[in-house]
């Protein structure tokens, strides 16, 4: 009779949002796999056999952030109208950050200094721009965008919405400053000063 698998699917989410709560809370230095597999009462044997090793397990999370931000995008219904899909992607964008705030720092800042996500781990990041980037080319195409390389629409875009979302989750708006009413009006706005 086979031995039951002990290391499964669920310790290892398990094991990355752990990880993923002490860098975001406490920096790289807090990431020590002895911590990480005390903290989910597994053994470090579990965390090797999971990931293999600490830079194994760091490329992980940051594959892990974005197969939950591309699940979130491909579950967005987009109309073919290139300024409401724009609104609707930075919207899931906003949505994905503050369901996963503890991934956001190691998939898009420096959270681990020299960390560098192997070619799959990068291709999986790369392709979540492709819905972005699909909008904004058909809306150059189709005459709604004004004749400008889609490339510069589209890096715009994003940065727009990850300077909004970013200033959200590092707590550095104005407390008078509501996010959730205004964030919608300032996306939409955006998309809106990219019309022809």
């Amino acid at each position: 009779m086979p031995r039951p698998k002990t290391h499964d699917e669920a310790l290892r989410i398990k094991l990355l949002d752990r990880a993923g709560e002490l860098l975001s809370a406490e920096g790289p230095k807090a990431l020590s796999l002895r911590k990480l597999a005390a903290d989910v009462e597994t053994s470090t044997t579990a965390v090797y056999s999971l990931f293999g090793s600490k830079p194994d397990l760091v490329n992980a999370l940051y594959a892990e952030g974005f197969r939950r931000f591309q699940a979130r995008t491909d579950a967005v219904t987009l109309t073919g109208d290139p300024v409401e899909d724009l609104v609707r992607l930075g919207k899931v964008y906003r949505e994905s950050a503050l369901a996963d705030p503890h991934l956001y720092p190691i998939m898009f800042t420096k959270a681990i200094p020299g960390f560098e996500p192997n070619e799959e781990a990068v291709a999986l990041g790369r392709a979540n721009l492709a819905p972005l980037e699909k909008t904004v080319r058909d809306g150059v195409e189709s005459g709604v965008f004004a004749d400008v390389d889609p490339a510069v629409i589209a890096v715009s875009c994003w940065g727009f919405v990850h300077g909004l979302v970013s200033l959200e989750l590092n707590g550095n708006l104005p407390d008078e400053f509501s996010v959730g009413d205004a964030y919608e009006t300032a996306l939409r706005a955006n998309a809106n000063g990219w019309r022809r």
